[in-house]
């Protein structure tokens, strides 16, 4: 039998519909990932603002998965974000992180310049990530005109530049944006020294066909100015479609993309990373020597500094991801462990291998299990599965609202014994 790590479309068990007419080749693309989980996520009206020192042990995680980059904040924002965002560019230097540190500012020189602060005082360099508003519904909003967008703009990337700082050109809301004012604004952008472009869904509106349409025009404008700058996805999830969009962004041209743990960010939040992660991962873009067994971590410490509850049905991460109840599934699942197949057992109704991200499939007790659910929950815990014994459960289980508890299946055990 295969092992763990062999990919499904090669195994004679799964047939992949996912490869069958693919034209990603994902796993020869080259591409990075920036965590927005410290910027955008933070903007979610429902988290608080952790720590620096619980900041840094989250980067930790970060590096730990292989992110490489991080936006680790606005420090124009006030004092306390200024040396949140110090202490961590510091330990990130002091630590010797693989991972890279960026943060927010506007097109702005006052913005800009505690950047320039932070990575002096660090001693590190920061890459500046500076945002406008670009789309008409923004421009009519802020009363700006595309004279002044592209001055502010130069400006401050300009400054940036002179202060020797990597700079990625952010467009807000660029998903409705007018193609001419993108050429403006990217050309405008480039020529100051600009290493990058952001493309923002900064309202979560873009479909994949307005992301093909939308990469298809930067990628001809950049072939069309002789210039090969870095193309950022950053999504959001109004739409629910945050995922699957990033996945086509990559697809159409970009080489980052951007995410926060668990989605967080405002409104209904961003693109999970690590569902992003995942995906790659099962897609092989992300190669099977890269340990993953810390997403979990990653996913609870973020849902505990932030204190923004998992909901039980959260991909991965969620306390059901990998639990049954079934009978029928749960006897599929049971059937692969007495072959001593992990790898049946793992796939057999599960698109995500549980041992892969370094989980394991649990068989629940509850009112549509059958006695192999029963058997299973006994025989994990070293006791006997004697006939009496899982007809108590099995008609505790069929008279209960939900799957049981231990307690309830110890109780159930021990009655008349």
């Amino acid at each position: 039998m295969a092992g763990e790590e062999k990919k499904t479309e090669d195994h004679e068990i799964i047939y992949d519909w996912n490869f069958v007419d693919s034209f990603h080749n994902l796993d020869k693309k080259k591409f990075c990932l920036l965590d927005e989980t410290l910027r955008d996520g933070l903007q979610s009206p429902s988290v608080v603002n952790p720590s620096a020192e619980e900041k840094f042990k989250f980067i930790l995680l970060m590096e730990s998965l292989g992110i490489e980059h991080v936006n680790v904040g606005l420090p124009g924002a006030g004092d306390q974000a200024f040396r949140d965002i110090l202490h961590v560019a510091r330990e990130i230097k002091n630590n010797k992180l693989r991972i890279k540190p960026a943060c927010a500012a506007r097109t702005h020189e006052n913005d800009i310049k505690p950047v320039v602060e932070v990575s002096q005082a660090a001693g590190i360099e920061i890459e500046v990530m500076s945002f406008i508003g670009s789309s008409p519904i923004r421009q009519l909003a802020e009363e700006w005109d595309i004279s002044r967008m592209l001055e502010f703009s130069r400006n401050a990337i300009t400054f940036a530049v002179r202060e020797g700082l990597p700079v990625t050109f952010v467009t807000e809301d660029t998903t409705r944006s007018r193609p001419d004012t993108l050429y403006k604004l990217f050309t405008n952008a480039i020529d100051c020294g600009a290493a990058r472009l952001c493309l923002c869904d900064t309202t979560g509106h873009a479909t994949p066909d307005g992301i093909r349409a939308l990469m298809r025009f930067v990628m001809n404008l950049m072939q069309g100015l002789g210039v090969n700058v870095g193309v950022d996805w950053h999504g959001h999830n109004d739409r629910g479609m945050s995922l699957s969009n990033s996945l086509w962004a990559l697809q159409f041209g970009a080489d980052r993309i951007h995410g926060t743990a668990i989605g967080v960010g405002e409104r209904v939040g961003n693109t999970p990373m690590d569902q992003l992660i995942m995906n790659l991962r099962l897609l092989g873009a992300i190669p099977p020597e890269r340990n993953l067994t810390k997403l979990l971590e990653y996913c609870h410490y973020a849902s505990k500094i932030l204190s923004f509850p998992i909901a039980k049905n959260y991909p991965l991460a969620g306390e059901d991801a990998f639990r049954t109840a079934t009978g029928v599934h749960a006897s599929a699942v049971l059937k692969a462990h007495e072959k001593g197949d992990t790898f049946l057992a793992d796939r057999v109704y599960s698109g995500v291998p549980a041992g892969m991200f370094g989980k394991f499939q649990e068989i629940g007790i509850g009112p549509m299990s059958g006695a192999s659910n029963v058997v299973h929950y006994l025989q994990s815990k070293g006791i006997d599965p004697d006939d009496e014994i899982v007809s108590r459960i099995l008609a505790r289980a069929k008279t209960s609202k939900r799957i049981l508890t231990d307690t309830e299946i110890e109780e159930a055990i021990k009655r008349d014994s």
